[in-house]
């Protein structure tokens, strides 16, 4: 790229970024200063195995013993596929804010308003989340009491200190993407290797024993219900998608950091997960569920005091690129959303900075609305309700994408990438859908424990923000005041493979007119 002028590239590689993006009827509004390095480490800590295999851990084992680590490579399997379904939409729209611009070309106004909807409420519960977490880390390293005025305010601190970095630009955010990528491979994979070579407690054999968790019952139902183990950890990849007017040469480098934040997200996780359960002092009291908050106890049993205090380091680290990455996603997404004239104030979130080339006002709204929710915690509200639907809302969202793009193959739609899996992408379309439906009938099932609310609360929470996403959009009608291009996979595949850019060298017609966009 250093050769070529910014957002170029050369014409034996296919059509510029600039030029792409006027085919698809939008002129640059970023400036293209993360690198593909840093496009990855920004979907791998969004996806963030620390914070997925910490926060599931103790649950996993107690309800599908140590074999739940099997759902590790499961949906990590099936992720793959939706990933590389998501590269081909991609690859032909590298639009800043990923799940509505690609559902809006795919399908249509309406259909994308209520993906983004539910995608971006979703991601904001999961900023909260994963702040609320991260609180009771740094409360530990700075051995401060756990009461709910110092969780509140650590949670806090991780937002705006995210929100800092965030608001400093695309280059900064790339920086510390970087340094918590870092912090993240230190914190799975490094501790991961060293529980499981100087630390082993237990024989690799245990990851086929169920240690009597299934009790009288059948072992399978007990294996389904450890499914969130890693359903809760594979998604985050989309991000790479989400800043795509960002990146230089992004209709080929995304797809490809997607899928590199899947396949190392899912070494790292079973590193990670495995080393836990082989350092386990008494593997047999998590099962049983009478450890409830075992990672502390094996760290300090592995690494001592002082190893501890440093892993707790790593710990934050990773936490606040997490939090700081979803701020980014979420802001990208609610830009496009505004862009288009789709949401309520849309003049104000579609800003840009002129002199950091951030969306300003959408990340605002982005670090705001966590910050309420977090208030709303403190004053009494669970933190288990407000996030039940985070996790089946993103995969609702995901699969919106996955079955647009089934429709539109259907039609006769091939997409015209740079990144194509040709004749198989048909059938990695249909198995991806497949595997969507079956991750979100398992996150739907309700739980057992005979109180209403716990045990539907998953279904509420989804139904309470569609709900009022549908009551929205049929009586606001925001989908009236966009006049962007919808629906046209087909008419801008056609129109990017007759760019003269994406032609051979000497076949193109040099009197032959440029393809006009699908806007124009």
């Amino acid at each position: 790229m250093s050769a070529d002028q910014p957002g170029k590239t050369p014409a034996a590689r296919g059509i510029g970024d600039q030029e792409h993006l006027r085919v698809l009827g939008y002129e640059d509004s970023f400036h293209r200063s993360m690198s593909l390095w840093a496009n990855f480490a920004l979907g791998f800590t969004y996806l963030s195995p620390l914070v997925g295999v910490y926060s599931l851990f103790a649950l996993a084992l107690s309800t599908g013993g140590p074999p739940s680590i099997f759902w590790i490579l499961i949906v990590g399997a099936g992720q793959l596929l939706v990933a590389l379904v998501f590269g081909e939409v991609v690859s032909q729209y590298p639009i800043a804010g990923g799940i509505y611009p690609w559902t809006r070309r795919l399908w249509g106004k309406r259909y994308a308003w209520m993906a983004a909807w539910v995608y971006v409420w979703a991601m904001l519960v999961t900023i909260t989340a994963v702040a609320e977490f991260g609180s009771g880390f740094l409360g530990s390293l700075i051995d401060a009491p756990v009461t709910k005025e110092v969780t509140l305010g650590l949670s806090v601190l991780f937002l705006l200190v995210a929100f800092a970095f965030n608001f400093s630009g695309t280059k900064m955010l790339g920086r510390v993407a970087r340094i918590g990528l870092g912090a993240e491979l230190i914190g799975v994979i490094g501790l991961g290797l060293y529980l499981l070579i100087f630390q082993r407690k237990q024989e690799f054999s245990v990851f086929f024993s169920t240690m009597g968790v299934e009790g009288d019952a059948n072992y399978a139902v007990a294996f389904l219900g450890a499914a969130l183990a890693g359903l809760f950890l594979f998604y985050g990849f989309e991000a790479c998608g989400d800043v795509a007017e960002e990146v230089a040469n992004p209709a080929r480098g995304i797809p490809r950091a997607m899928i590199l934040t899947i396949l190392v997200g899912g070494v790292s996780a079973l590193f990670s997960f495995g080393g836990y359960v082989m350092a386990a002092p008494d593997l047999q009291a998590v099962v049983d569920g009478n450890d409830i908050d075992p990672i502390p106890a094996i760290l300090e049993a592995s690494l001592g005091t002082v190893g501890a205090k440093l892993f707790l380091v790593v710990a934050i680290t990773a936490f606040l690129s997490c939090v700081l990455s979803l701020q980014a996603a979420a802001s990208r997404l609610m830009f496009s959303f505004a862009r288009d004239g789709m949401i309520p104030g849309h003049a104000w979130l579609s800003k840009v900075s002129p002199r950091t080339a951030v969306p300003v006002n959408a990340l605002i709204v982005a670090c705001s609305i966590p910050l309420a929710l977090c208030l709303l915690i403190y004053a009494g509200g669970s933190l288990t309700q407000i996030t039940a639907f985070a996790v089946i809302g993103i995969y609702v969202a995901f699969q919106s994408v996955v079955l647009a793009a089934l429709r539109q193959r259907i039609k006769g739609w091939r997409p015209a990438g740079p990144f194509n899996l040709g004749r198989a992408g048909f059938v990695v379309n249909v198995v991806a859908l497949a595997y969507g439906v079956f991750a979100m009938v398992l996150l739907a099932l309700p739980g057992k424990t005979g109180v209403f609310l716990d045990d539907w609360i998953v279904l509420i929470g989804l139904a309470v923000v569609m709900g009022a996403g549908l009551l929205y959009l049929f009586i606001a009608k925001p989908h009236t005041n966009s006049h962007q291009p919808e629906g046209d996979a087909i008419a801008v595949a056609a129109l990017l493979r007759a760019h003269p850019g994406n032609a051979a060298p000497g076949v193109v017609d040099p009197g032959k007119p440029r393809p006009t966009s699908v806007s124009d």
